[in-house]
């Protein structure tokens, strides 16, 4: 008899830990994303695997990043603090340097009882707070290009030889680097799931990043004569030298020209490339979404999805992302949480979200507590009311330039090193939503222009004190 209540008292007792555990969380990263994407209200590639998703969860029409190149909105998004003039400035960025102090996402999901795995680029550089995860960061390595004649004269930049912007290979998924990811994110998927301990697993996968190289599949969902140019391939009229770069990130493949346009045709297979590439990494996403189905932890998972910043196809005759326009800060952002009681399914809404935010949600939805340092919002509000708003703007910067987004404008300053203002530029989104026309010194915009200046210098990012 004893031994019979001593089972049922464990049985009981098992029974309490697993409805007190905590969701896994699938933390998945895609470099370079722009929102082309039809559950994100545009329609231009085909991203199944990303719809199937957002059938499960809220689309944030309207998210931002904070720093518009790899380093700086990864290191921001993972300390969950504002960039600022002398913090998270270039790709090159690491929180552990430009933060020290800070607990980053995956540190306080570790410390707080998560088993944390980085799987692919989540960081931009792996070491960035690798005592953070509970296992050594794993980043497949594999041949940059299938094709021979891809690295024909090649350029030399940054001590590395690039090859050709763009590849078609005739080979299976698991040929270029991203194939291998979802290969180890399957398998991590199914050993993770056996263990008693909730699971973060993050996967960064690196395309559409240049090159544009995917499996001749994926490039013949996009038949050449389906690609244009963009309506606006021309820079904005009155836009301030400040606003237009060189595209230097793109210059740096072989083939490209040192400087001036690149040839119509090599515009036209880059947008084709990039889509290509996009189509390539949403069949990953789906082989991830299929193995949660086939564990059956599906409803115990927490999937956020984000790229880490927008890209330009040509849009203002820039390619690449590192400028303040809406196409380089506009990044896609999906929250699918079946557990939430209360959370809303396959809908899109059109409030505010900064990248900022990503870390607060996550604590918001698994129940820990938020470290002091956060300058973000919890996002789940949204997430069961879509008309909710949690703040009124998204903020952010590249290089000189602050910007703040509204409903209806984007506004931007551009500093010299002094701190002297420089440049302006103002664009109104319900009259020209693809920013063509600046129109920040317009006399009748004076009293505007003071308002979103003021709004935009009370929220942005303070210099950090250590530098």
């Amino acid at each position: 008899m004893r031994n019979l209540l001593l089972g049922l008292l464990l049985l009981i007792g098992s029974q309490s830990v697993a409805a007190g555990k905590k969701p896994n969380i699938l933390f998945i990263a895609v470099d370079d994303l722009r929102p082309e994407i039809f559950s994100f209200g545009r329609d231009h590639m085909i991203t199944p695997n990303i719809d199937r998703l957002a059938k499960s969860g809220v689309v944030f029409e309207r998210a931002y990043c904070m720093v518009p190149t790899c380093g700086a909105s990864r290191a921001s998004l993972m300390s969950g603090i504002r960039p600022a003039r002398n913090r998270f400035i270039t790709y090159t960025s690491r929180a552990d340097q430009d933060t020290p102090n800070a607990v980053t996402l995956n540190t306080h999901f570790k410390k707080n009882g998560y088993h944390t795995v980085s799987l692919g680029k989540i960081f931009h550089t792996p070491a960035d707070n690798e005592s953070g995860w509970s296992e050594k960061p794993v980043r497949p390595k594999a041949p940059t290009y299938a094709n021979a004649a891809s690295m024909k004269n090649p350029k030399r930049s940054k001590g590395r030889k690039r090859g050709a912007p763009y590849e078609a290979g005739d080979v299976e998924d698991s040929f270029y680097t991203d194939g291998q990811i979802a290969d180890q994110a399957v398998s991590d998927l199914t050993r993770l799931a056996k263990k008693e301990k909730p699971f973060l697993l993050a996967v960064g996968f690196t395309k559409p990043h240049l090159p544009f190289v995917a499996p001749k599949k994926y490039w013949d969902l996009y038949p050449a004569k389906t690609i244009s140019l963009p309506d606006n391939y021309y820079a904005p009229k009155y836009a301030p030298k400040e606003a237009i770069h060189s595209s230097g990130e793109l210059r740096s493949y072989a083939g490209v020209p040192a400087k001036g346009p690149v040839s119509d045709e090599m515009a036209l297979n880059m947008i084709r490339g990039y889509r290509a590439c996009v189509s390539y990494t949403d069949s990953h996403i789906g082989r991830l979404l299929d193995t949660l189905d086939e564990l059956d932890i599906r409803n115990d998972t927490v999937i956020v999805l984000w790229g880490d910043h927008g890209w330009n196809l040509g849009e203002h005759t820039l390619w690449c992302k590192h400028c303040t326009f809406e196409t380089s800060m506009n990044a896609p952002l999906l929250f699918s949480a079946p557990a939430l009681a209360g959370a809303k399914r396959g809908v899109a809404t059109k409030s505010f979200a900064e990248f900022i935010d990503i870390y607060p949600t996550l604590c918001d939805l698994t129940g820990l507590s938020e470290p002091d340092h956060l300058e973000g919002t919890s996002l789940v509000p949204i997430l069961k009311n879509p008309n909710t708003r949690v703040k009124q703007a998204a903020i952010g910067r590249f290089g000189s330039g602050d910007t703040i987004r509204t409903d209806r404008y984007r506004f931007r300053m551009y500093h010299d090193r002094k701190g002297k203002l420089v440049s302006r530029m103002l664009y109104d989104h319900r009259e020209d939503p693809h920013e063509n026309l600046n129109i920040s010194e317009l006399p009748e915009n004076k009293d505007l222009v003071a308002h979103l200046t003021h709004q935009l210098v009370s929220q942005m990012g303070k210099p950090s004190s250590k530098k």
